[in-house]
């Protein structure tokens, strides 16, 4: 039978991947330039390069092109829908401080902490609009409400952001002390201590750790590494009545980076409204997702107020701002009384500073060049991490973000790896903290953010090393 045009350039572009013309992470040739090439429409190339990307050949990148991807073999469905386990109460907070501790001791080489790359936040254009904002608004280091917790220059900027997806009510709005006490405030409003949370498995474990701090249980939903928690796990869990509300982190989760595809979210705001339950929706990676089209939060499609919806511009203009928010449906009254008996007032200052740079075209160029770098970055750490580590481990392929989940041998116990890695001067975060019952003890997650180097590179090599050695060895463990 014979091929279209569009197979045989695929075809023949997959022949020079596998002969290594083309190794992991290089750019093929543009789009345009194959054509002329070729001497092929530009549709017909277009349909070649996304038949190899359905072969998982290559990847596309926004405003960079088409590169190949890696090799390692990407993880799968991790657990099944049906097994549900049963909520209990949290204790990962004494391990995640040690974790942390060790982690941050002199000389170690980052690859832990998810904290976004300092030369890629725009440092400079902030000192700038400090000062400005400083010069035109002194009053404003000095104002503090007792009841006024937000600031009109700051609500504007996120209604102006909100548009693409749907348009809040300002008073639903509540301006927090960080994206982390925005989730915190709407636990409290929305669940008290012995409820139930369900979440994603695996989840963020500062999200744990807040569930822990209210005396709270997790339900662990079983999450797709590419599409996120399981919809119908969900929905079995609400018909059994195990669930008094939801904290989830739907575009670019963090550890595996899955973005829920739109089907998904509808769905799940629909279930949310039957069973009268509230989802906190953890929005912090929504600008780094590396979709073609930034993808909409589930709030897009919260007709009833059950979405709570938490983020900031922490990871993409600076963390040290410590302003965050949370659009709160229903629970808006609730959430701004708690706020103002936990915190009082946000700095009304760094608001006006965060509401300037907004207010142009600053923040939209600056995502841009996050989300090329990041792409990039993750794709170079990826190559690595499938060149050094054993051909058995799966790495996740994440759709935003800058982590990278890994998958090691069943043998290989994270926190024993992490002992011996410390001693090696590299540091990462460990499977067990990513989950309340303590699964994913062969696996970690690395922050892709820092520029790469040799000191990264030869850190991802002694890694791999002892993941290597840990893997031909049972005894390996933990203590």
């Amino acid at each position: 039978m014979q091929t279209n045009l569009y197979e045989q350039l695929a075809d023949e572009l997959g022949a020079h991947i596998a002969a290594r013309v083309f190794a992991p992470g290089d750019r093929l040739p543009s789009i345009r330039h194959l054509a002329q090439q070729k001497r092929l429409s530009v549709s017909t190339v277009l349909q070649a390069l996304r038949l190899m990307e359905d072969r998982g050949l290559i990847e596309a990148r926004p405003q960079a092109g088409y590169y190949v991807r890696h090799r390692a073999r990407l993880l799968s469905v991790m657990t099944d829908a049906e097994h549900l386990k049963e909520p209990e109460y949290v204790g990962i907070t004494s391990l995640l401080m040690r974790i942390l501790k060790e982690n941050e001791a002199p000389g170690m080489l980052q690859l832990g902490s998810a904290w976004p790359p300092d030369e890629l936040l725009p440092i400079k254009r902030m000192q700038k609009t400090v000062a400005a904002v400083a010069r035109r608004e002194p009053a404003l280091l000095a104002r503090v409400s007792c009841f006024e917790t937000n600031e009109p220059a700051f609500v504007r900027q996120i209604m102006r952001r909100a548009l693409d997806w749907g348009r809040p009510d300002p008073a639903e709005i509540v301006v927090t002390s960080s994206c982390t006490e925005a989730i915190s405030l709407c636990l409290r409003a929305v669940a008290k201590p012995g409820d139930t949370i369900a979440i994603e498995s695996a989840t963020y474990f500062v999200l744990l750790q807040l569930i822990e701090s209210l005396g709270m249980k997790a339900l662990e939903i079983p999450t797709h590494p590419k599409t996120g928690p399981s919809i119908d796990a969900l929905e079995l869990a609400f018909n059994a009545g195990l669930v008094q509300a939801c904290l989830f982190v739907p575009n670019a989760n963090n550890p595996l980076g899955c973005v829920m595809p739109e089907e998904n979210k509808k769905r799940l705001a629909a279930l949310l409204s039957q069973h009268d339950i509230p989802l906190i929706e953890d929005d912090i990676y929504r600008d780094l997702c590396f979709t073609a089209e930034r993808p909409w939060p589930v709030k897009a499609y919260d007709t009833s107020g059950h979405v709570l919806l938490c983020s900031s511009f922490s990871k993409a203009i600076t963390p040290a701002s410590r302003v965050g928010y949370v659009v709160a449906g229903r629970w808006a009254q609730e959430v701004t009384l708690l706020k103002m008996v936990s915190s009082g007032a946000t700095s009304q200052f760094f608001q006006a500073v965060l509401a300037d740079f907004l207010a142009g075209s600053s923040y939209e160029l600056q995502v841009r060049k996050m989300r090329r770098a990041l792409a990039q970055r993750i794709c170079r750490m990826s190559d690595a991490v499938a060149a050094s580590f054993p051909h058995e481990c799966s790495i996740s392929e994440p759709q935003g973000g800058f982590v990278l989940w890994v998958q090691m041998p069943v043998q290989v116990d994270a926190l024993a790896l992490h002992r011996e890695a410390i001693g090696e001067g590299v540091a990462f975060m460990p499977g067990q903290l990513f989950s309340a019952s303590g699964k994913f003890s062969n696996c970690l997650r690395l922050n892709c953010g820092n520029p790469w180097s040799p000191a990264v590179e030869s850190a991802i090599t002694r890694l791999g090393a002892l993941v290597h050695r840990a893997a031909a060895t049972p005894a390996f463990r933990a203590a």
